[in-house]
């Protein structure tokens, strides 16, 4: 018996390394991390980039996020009606929309919506790029493959992400004034000064605040997995890449989750 399968029989060995590889996995993103923001600093600026990674990240994120706003509104103000109507309290419905989606809801489905339509393309786009030894052909050119690829869409993603949110808010309130005020009959000025009263600046830089920690989240998490795609152990290739791009999507939502969950803790 060999020492590799004697090791693999320990239990004591197995539950090592089951604690030992999620740790390595965590430092090894954090350091991904702190290269990337530190090289966007770095001269020669890649404005451009940035402004491409920008559009591309943002603007074209931008229908799906008001539809997905609009329609979450809604529904919120129908449950949300129908919920405050067994209290009598039909009139606070314009503050629990509001607070619902600026508190929580927004940051959050914003950040799901993006990793689904811009996300998963970084990861796959950088998958690719390992795999066809682009990245390798940076690095014999002396380019930093980190700063070139993986930077700038780590600048664009904290510029867009709370402009996103911002707008999906504000969608969402109108998606539940149409609901409220259209279909169930309460007052506009009632709801609308309701969300005034109710929704305070804290509420609105919680909300902000949540939306920079997903960006960099999700820009991080997307980008490391396509940058190591070649290190997949199930496959390599093509396989490689959908593993690596299905990989991206899982592990930041779920982080976005586990993320927001302890900022909220202690923004409350």
């Amino acid at each position: 018996m060999n020492q590799e399968t004697s090791i693999s029989r320990n239990p004591v060995a197995a539950l090592g390394r089951m604690v030992i590889f999620p740790v390595q996995k965590m430092g090894s993103v954090a350091i991904f991390f702190f290269k990337s923001l530190i090289l966007i600093f770095s001269y020669p600026f890649q404005f451009s980039k940035i402004i491409q990674q920008i559009y591309f990240i943002g603007m074209k994120s931008l229908l799906v996020i008001c539809l997905t706003g609009a329609f979450t509104g809604m529904v919120l103000g129908l449950q949300g009606y129908y919920t405050l109507s067994q209290f009598g309290s039909e009139g606070l419905l314009g503050a629990a929309v509001a607070l619902t989606l600026i508190r929580e809801l927004g940051p959050v489905l914003t950040a799901i919506m993006v990793i689904g339509r811009a996300g998963s393309a970084m990861a796959a786009e950088i998958g690719i790029m390992r795999i066809s030894e682009q990245i390798d052909a940076l690095e014999t050119m002396d380019i930093n493959p980190i700063r070139f690829l993986v930077s700038p869409r780590l600048a664009a993603a904290v510029i867009s992400f709370p402009l996103l949110t911002a707008i999906f808010d504000t969608v969402g309130i109108f998606g539940g004034y149409l609901t409220g005020s259209g279909l169930l009959g309460i007052n506009p000025g009632i709801y609308f000064s309701r969300v005034e009263s109710s929704v305070i600046m804290q509420d609105v830089m919680g909300g902000f605040y949540k939306s920079l920690v997903f960006a960099i989240v999700v820009s991080t998490i997307c980008c490391f997995q396509g940058y190591y795609t070649h290190l997949q152990s199930e496959g390599f290739g093509a396989k490689g890449v959908s593993l690596s791009t299905t990989s991206a999507v899982v592990i930041s939502s779920v982080m976005v989750l586990v993320a927001d969950y302890v900022l909220t803790t202690f923004l409350l």
